[in-house]
């Protein structure tokens, strides 16, 4: 089964974690975040942090990241949408551990939340399939010291 119909099954539930925003529709996010700075409406700037975050750009995923981790922050009230989105961004940023954080305290809150189920699977299997290439990437590296290692034994008897 490849990648993608594997997380095909989880869809929608987790489609935040798979689909970006247009160029067009991120613009639209980001230009309203400018007009309104320095005094950016807390809405304005999770919209634009959300569609960060969407982004198929590792640079516009960190900013998205860091922009929803200063909501999360300063917003008591905006937590709970702020992990569920928080977890999605360091998902795609490869940083399962911490997006593994924030989807268990979304759980803790919400045992019975669909969209956190499926994005704890995701996280689940790609820190599996990873694990599983770390794996095999070490054991070939492993190999080839073995290999070395004979070759250096035969060369100096």
């Amino acid at each position: 089964m490849s990648s993608n119909s594997s997380n095909e099954k989880y869809l929608p539930y987790a489609a935040d974690a798979e689909v970006s925003l247009t160029a067009e529709e991120l613009l639209v996010l980001q230009r309203q975040y400018e007009r309104e700075f320095p005094r950016v409406r807390i809405q304005t700037k999770f919209n634009y942090a959300w569609g960060l975050i969407k982004s198929s750009t590792k640079r516009e995923q960190q900013l998205g990241v860091r922009l929803m981790q200063e909501i999360y922050q300063e917003h008591a009230e905006r937590q709970r949408e702020c992990m569920y989105y928080l977890a999605i961004g360091h998902y795609k940023l490869g940083e399962y551990a911490s997006a593994r954080v924030f989807v268990e305290q979304l759980l803790a809150l919400e045992p019975e939340n669909a969209q956190a189920k499926c994005l704890r699977k995701l996280i689940d299997d790609r820190v599996s399939h990873e694990g599983l290439i770390g794996l095999a990437l070490s054991g070939g590296a492993l190999a080839l010291v073995g290999i070395a290692a004979a070759a250096f034994f035969r060369r100096s008897k």
